[in-house]
């Protein structure tokens, strides 16, 4: 028989195993129900819409839904906050872009998390180019029109972005400030609301991800003058680059991936990037992305990590020179 010192150690044995062995089996077993991604804009936009593209493959690929939530609120902080702090078991993911993860941080005065020690990355997803747009009605029919009234008449230019530290609102400003441009800013919660409104006669440009307006562009009903990147874009191949159009030194572009909050285990995060990658090497998902004109990335998380890194720095470098900031 046990005396009661052998009973007590292995008591205090027992206990300091099982939770090791309770967070083993959680490991093993994920997911076991539905995975939440938040978005942090509004529906309709081109982050929207390779995040609910990618987030159906990645949920067939792990046998559970991978639901979709959006919330633009604060430039996309309240979503990268409340993913942040949710428990780091995987079943919380952000769609983790540039403005919430490299220009919030140097943008707003009163962010409470920093993007870059919070989560845990897991792949970059796929980059895609900008596109310079005005309404069917605008006057402006070219990059240089536009450039021209803008010098003409400082001030009196007026764009929507899909929030304040969003790739369009970053990739505008920093476009304006090469051309020596003032330009009145309009911040939605997302480039849906923003088109939209353009399309009602608010605004006079925007610059936004090509997946958020092509099928407007499609349509007739907004027309590209130029395209972000340093080359053109096959989907609008007569439409020239920025750097043609006056600017040689102006380039930019837009990027998705996933992160998940810190301390989330490796062997969960493996499995949410093997989906990912699986899914994006689904024909349904390369077709659809191509058609768009963006490219397909899938690095290692530490490749993701790194470029976040440099991105920060980089931003941190155009704000500050800029003087932009949010209070």
């Amino acid at each position: 028989m046990l005396n009661r010192r052998a009973l007590c150690a292995l008591f205090i044995a027992a206990a300091s195993v099982a939770p090791v062995s309770l967070a083993v089996a959680q490991t093993d077993s994920f997911p076991s129900r539905p995975i939440r991604l938040l978005v942090p804009y509004a529906a309709g936009g081109g982050t929207d819409a390779i995040a609910r593209l990618v987030a159906n493959g990645v949920g067939e690929k792990l046998g559970q839904t991978m639901i979709v939530e959006n919330n633009g609120t604060a430039g996309g902080n309240v979503a990268s906050t409340t993913v942040a702090n949710a428990k780091p078991d995987g079943y919380t993911v952000l769609m983790a872009n540039q403005g919430p993860m490299v220009v919030n941080p140097h943008l707003f005065k009163n962010l409470r998390i920093d993007p870059l020690e919070a989560f845990e990355p897991i792949t970059l997803i796929a980059r895609t180019p900008l596109v310079v747009v005005v309404s069917k009605n605008s006057p402006f029919k070219s990059f240089k029109d536009l450039m021209a009234h803008g010098k003409a008449k400082p001030g009196q230019l007026s764009y929507g972005s899909a929030g304040n530290g969003s790739a369009s609102h970053l990739a505008t400003a920093l476009l304006l400030a090469q051309a020596n441009i003032e330009a009145v800013h309009i911040p939605y919660k997302g480039a849906g609301p923003a088109l939209n409104d353009m399309l009602g006669g608010r605004g006079d440009f925007m610059v936004t991800t090509l997946p958020s307006v092509l099928g407007l562009i499609d349509g007739g009903q907004m027309v590209p003058l130029a395209v972000t990147t340093d080359k053109r874009v096959e989907k609008l191949a007569q439409v020239p680059t920025v750097a043609e159009s006056g600017l040689p030194d102006y380039t930019s572009a837009a990027w998705y991936g996933f992160s998940v909050p810190k301390n989330t285990p490796q062997p969960v995060i493996q499995k949410l990037r093997e989906a990912t990658l699986a899914a994006l090497a689904a024909p349904i998902i390369k077709e659809r992305l191509a058609a768009e004109g963006t490219e397909i990335v899938g690095d290692t998380p530490a490749e993701f990590g790194a470029m976040m890194k440099a991105e920060s720095a980089r931003w941190a470098k155009f704000l500050a020179s800029s003087n932009i900031s949010i209070d």
